[in-house]
């Protein structure tokens, strides 16, 4: 039932609400102020901005939005792409309590729950930001505790079972140790140099409200490595692969 249209401004023109889901803060600006979505979105109308974004374009959306009478709502996603095409994915969602209702048929259609940070769109964007902090270090914790067993001759499978089948019994583990196992990097659900943006969005917003991240310093660093030796396009999981080489063991 998806129709085309001509342009951003037509979109923004289509209906009630205009759904954003781009990949970094650049790509949303240009969307904004250059192709046409601010100037064309109707009074009342309602931007729900769905990418992960930094804190500070978040507020400059705020800011342009109310001075031409709309309204922003935050809803970045939660869960890999495979999880977003099932359904079973989450949303993080802020924004005024009506728009958020207005809102709300557009969550349940494609997510199986919705988290409600409250009325500043900037709750759902910290919510996401810090999501995506946490599961990055893991990952990077994960990378670093396969290395240490390889360099001790357990088979990376037998640690993978340690991790899945006792304290660390949840998905994050199982997806991101599967690919450090089989070292499937190339198939690709979150990209390194996403991962990377998001590091650095983490790191930002930390700076912004004087909270340190020390972990955050080395889950950036690691995704700088990968990228040098060009793995910028893989699968964020190769933060493994990068400590591996770190550890003599590639």
């Amino acid at each position: 039932g998806a129709k085309i249209v001509g342009s951003v401004a037509d979109a923004a023109r289509y209906g009630d609400v205009t759904y954003t889901m781009l990949a970094d803060d650049a790509a949303l600006e240009s969307v904004m102020f250059e192709q046409g979505l601010l100037a064309a979105l109707p009074k009342g109308g309602i931007h729900l901005c769905a990418g992960t974004h930094g804190i500070p374009i978040i507020r400059k959306l705020k800011q342009a939005h109310a001075g031409k009478g709309h309204v922003l709502v935050a809803a970045p996603m939660m869960g890999r792409p495979e999880l977003v095409s099932s359904g079973t994915a989450g949303v993080f969602a802020s924004g005024p309590s009506d728009a958020l209702a207005k809102c709300k048929p557009l969550f349940e259609a494609i997510a199986r729950r919705t988290f409600e940070g409250g009325d500043d769109p900037e709750a759902a964007t910290a919510m996401k930001i810090a999501n995506n902090f946490v599961l990055g270090c893991a990952i990077e914790a994960m990378g670093e505790g396969f290395a240490l067993t390889r360099k001790y001759g357990v088979p990376t499978s037998v640690f993978y079972d340690v991790m899945t089948d006792g304290l660390f019994n949840c998905s994050a583990y199982k997806v991101y140790g599967k690919i450090m196992v089989d070292e499937s990097y190339s198939k690709v659900g979150q990209m390194a140099a996403l991962g990377l943006k998001d590091a650095n969005l983490a790191l930002e917003a930390g700076n912004l409200a004087n909270v340190p991240l020390p972990s955050g310093n080395v889950w950036r660093d690691r995704l700088i490595g990968a990228a040098a030796h060009g793995d910028a396009d893989k699968d964020w999981a190769v933060m493994a692969l990068e400590q591996a080489r770190a550890s003599g063991l590639a």
